[in-house]
This record gives structure tokens, C-alpha cells and sequence, in this order.
């Protein structure tokens, strides 16, 4: 089952799901910021980023506010990638969001034409 890790005041997510609903997809809707993806689940993501040309900080939500409370634009470069996973998994606010996460489905933020391409 597909996982959407989500924010309901996001209105990026919001758009996201109408999406989902609007092509019928069967997820599992779950609260971001009470509960983080996992690491595993972030180490598989990372993994099907690098994939694409990504990197660890596709993971951060870099314009949220405790991403710049934190000053993660500087501490990021040179934390490794497991002090980052870690970070994550412990605080959903600090993750991208939706974060949607299936068998061979990896997809952080909402890019309507890139959705398209899965769904």
C-alpha cells in the first residue's frame, strides 16, 4: 500500500491528494509531524533520489521554519547521511512534504507533471 506522509495545513499536500483521489489511487494517509517516516524508509528514498540526480537535502524541508531555526542550510553540508536520516526520522516538520512512499513509488513534493509520469 502507498504511504503519504502529509501535512493537512500544506497546501501543497492538499493538491497533492486531490491528485490521488483524482486518479483513484489507494494510499495510506498518514500525519507527518506526528509521525515521521521511518529511516529505512528514508534511506530508501535517499536511495531512489540519488537515482535522479538527487541528494539528502531534497529530503529537508528547506523553507520550513525549524529548518531555519536550526540553521540546517549550514549544518547540512557536513553532517553525514546518517546524522541526517536521523535527524528526519525523529522530526517530521524537517521532512519534505508529501512524502509518498510504495513498492517502486518514491516521490518528495508535489510536481504535477513528474506525478503524472507514476500515476
Amino acid at each position: 500500500m502507498l504511504k503519504v506522509y502529509e501535512y493537512a495545513k500544506c497546501s501543497t499536500c492538499v493538491k497533492a491528494l486531490k491528485f490521488l483521489d483524482g486518479k483513484k489511487v489507494k494510499y495510506d494517509k498518514l500525519p507527518i509531524v506526528d509521525k515521521a517516516p521511518s529511516q529505512k524508509e528514508l534511506k530508501d528514498m535517499l536511495s531512489a533520489l540519488k537515482e535522479r540526480g538527487g541528494s539528502i537535502r531534497n529530503l529537508f524541508n528547506t523553507s520550513g521554519v525549524m529548518y531555519k531555526e536550526m540553521k540546517l542550510s549550514e549544518k547540512l553540508p557536513s553532517m553525514t547521511e546518517s546524522e541526517a536520516i536521523k535527524l528526519l526520522s525523529e522530526n517530521g516538520k524537517l521532512v519534505k512534504r508529501p512524502f509518498v512512499i510504495g513498492d517502486d513509488t518514491h516521490l518528495v513534493g508535489f510536481k504535477e507533471d513528474e506525478w503524472k509520469k507514476v500515476f
